[in-house]
Order: C-alpha cells, then sequence, then structure tokens
C-alpha cells in the first residue's frame, strides 16, 4: 500500500490523470460508509449489538448508519470507533473513510480521545475524561 505522499507526488508527475487512476485503483477508497463499517464489523469479529453496546448511540441509530439511512457526524464516527473497539490507527483510519478529519494530538480533546482510544478505555470513560477537563462530551 502506497502512503497519501506517494501517491500526491504520483498525481502531480502524471501527464493522464486516467492512466493515474488505473495505476492506482487499488489504492482508491471506493466504499461507501457502511460497506467500511461492514468491513470492520468482519475484522473485529462483532455484531453491530456489540456496536451499540459500546458506542453508546441508540439502537436505531447505529442501524440507520449501517444502512446509509444516516450519515454521523465526526463525534458519532468517534463513539462507532469505541464500539468497534478500534485502536488509534485504525481510529484515524475511520476517520478518514467517513471523510472527516484525524484525532490531532495538538487538539486538547483530540488528545483526550487519543489517550482514551490508547489505553482501552470504553467511551464513558472517554467521556468522564473529557469532562474533568472542561471539553465538550462526545454525544
Amino acid at each position: 500500500m502506497k502512503t497519501t505522499d506517494e501517491l500526491t507526488h504520483e498525481i502531480s508527475q502524471s501527464d493522464n490523470i486516467l492512466d493515474y487512476f488505473a495505476e492506482n485503483r487499488s489504492e482508491m477508497q471506493l466504499d461507501s460508509l457502511p460497506e467500511y463499517l461492514d468491513k470492520w464489523l468482519k475484522q473485529k469479529k462483532c455484531s453491530k449489538a456489540d456496536v451499540v453496546r459500546r458506542s453508546n448511540l441508540t439502537k436505531a441509530y447505529v442501524y440507520q448508519i449501517f444502512l446509509g439511512k444516516k450519515f454521523p457526524s465526526r463525534d458519532k464516527i468517534i463513539a462507532l470507533a469505541f464500539g468497534l473497539e478500534l485502536d488509534e490507527k485504525e481510529v484515524q483510519v475511520l476517520l478518514k473513510q467517513a471523510g472527516y478529519r484525524e484525532l490531532y494530538p495538538r487538539d486538547p480533546r483530540d488528545a483526550l480521545l487519543l489517550y482514551a482510544i490508547g489505553h482501552h478505555q470504553s467511551i464513558i470513560n472517554a467521556n468522564e475524561l473529557l469532562y474533568d477537563h472542561n471539553i465538550e462530551v462526545l454525544e
């Protein structure tokens, strides 16, 4: 798998964008969010019910996301990441797949979330950590 920098360099050096696409099709993110989420479910060997329980989101909302009927906010994607028990790198990938910016360690809220994720804390513990630092909790 190529890095983003490598792909960016190839685009800048390419004389024909169609050739770039043909050569790098396997590097492209072509799936929809529900398709990505289904892949994460299989990879993590968990059920949607597990995600509901661990994400602190309602069952109806989670199922609508998985059906593509709702497009979640960045905070909801992070909550789903807690529900899927993703590690730091996996959370960053999921955020990118959903079209959101990655968690940024210089942002105090993102740093606390990265800490909670990296220490395998639940979303409840993450929200307590945010609350204790007077920072907006995940809704």
